[in-house]
C-alpha cells in the first residue's frame, strides 16, 4: 500500500532508539525526509547512519525537550535543513516508575516538562506552518497508561493521559485546516525500558505469555502504526488514541 507521504518532512523526537527510531525508520521507508531528535549523541549518530540506508535526507538534532527553549530550536533547525515539517511524531521517553508516595515533586516537574509540556511546545511550534499549508499530521506516542492506570506508574498515568487529552481537544480544533492529530498507546514492546523493568529473558518471555497474542510486541510494529496514522491513507482518522498492545488492555472504549 502506498501511504502517499513520499517527499514529506517528518520530525521524530526520541528518535535515536526503541519506538522512536522504529517510527523514523517506517517513515523513511515510505519516502519521508526525516529529522530525529534525542539526548544521546552517540545513539543519535548511529540512528542517522541507519536511516540513511533508505536513501532519504536525514538530519539529527541533539536536544532535551525538558528545556523550554528546545522545541523551537529543534523545529527551526529541521525547517532550515529539510523544509517545513509535515509530520510530527512526539515521542517522549517514559518517566521513572514509582507509586504516588514514592515520587517527589522534582520528579513530577521533570515528567510534566518532558512528557506533557515538551509535547505541547512542539505542537504549538509546528502547527502554524501546517495550518497555513493545509496539511499536517501530528502523532503522539504515549503508553497504555494513558487509557488504563497501571500500578506503580503514577507519573506515567498522569502525564500520558494528559497528552491524550491534548490530542482529543486539538483534533477537533484543527481538522478543518487539514491537520489530523492522533495518539498511539503501546503496550509491552521489546525496548530497553521494558527489559530494564522486567529482568532477564525468562522474565521477558513470561511477560509475553500474559498478552493474548502470546508475546511482547516489536518496536517496528508500533512504528508502522505511526506511519499509517501520518499518511494519506488515514485521512479520516482523527482524535483517536490507538492501543498497540496485543489485546492486553481490558478497557472497553
Amino acid at each position: 500500500m502506498d501511504l502517499g507521504i513520499s517527499g514529506k518532512v517528518a520530525l521524530v523526537t526520541g528518535g535515536s532508539a526503541g519506538i522512536g527510531l522504529a517510527a523514523a525508520r517506517s517513515l523513511a521507508r515510505e519516502g519521508c525526509d526525516v529529522c530525529v531528535c534525542a539526548r544521546n549523541p552517540e545513539r543519535l549518530a548511529d540512528a542517522v547512519v541507519e536511516l540513511q540506508e533508505f536513501g532519504k535526507v536525514v538530519h539529527a538534532v541533539l536536544a532535551d525537550l525538558e528545556d523550554p527553549a528546545a522545541a523551537r530550536r529543534v523545529v527551526e533547525e529541521t525547517r532550515d535543513v529539510l523544509g517545513p515539517i509535515d509530520i510530527l511524531v512526539a515521542n517522549g521517553g517514559g518517566p521513572p516508575a514509582g507509586r504516588f508516595e514514592e515520587v517527589g515533586l522534582d520528579d513530577w516537574d521533570v515528567a510534566v516538562q518532558r512528557n506533557l509540556l515538551g509535547t505541547v511546545r512542539l505542537i504549538r511550534t509546528v502547527l502554524p506552518d501546517m495550518r497555513s499549508r493545509g496539511w499536517g499530521r501530528i502523532v503522539t506516542i504515549t503508553s497504555r497508561s494513558a487509557r488504563e492506570a497501571l500500578d506503580g506508574l503514577a507519573l506515567s498515568n498522569a502525564t500520558r493521559s494528559a497528552v491524550a487529552g491534548v490530542v482529543r481537544t486539538l483534533a477537533r480544533e484543527v481538522a478543518g485546516d487539514g491537520v489530523l492529530v492522533n495518539n498511539v498507546m503501546p503496550g509491552p514492546i521489546d525496548t530497553e525500558r521494558l527489559r530494564s523493568t522486567t529482568g532477564d529473558e525468562e522474565a521477558l518471555l513470561k511477560r509475553g505469555q500474559s498478552v493474548p497474542v502470546g508475546r511482547i510486541g516489536r518496536a517496528e510494529e508500533v512504528g508502522d502504526v505511526v506511519a499509517f496514522l501520518a499518511s494519506e491513507r488515514a485521512s479520516f482518522v482523527n482524535g483517536i488514541s490507538m492501543l498497540v498492545d496485543g489485546g492486553e488492555s481490558r478497557v472497553i472504549a
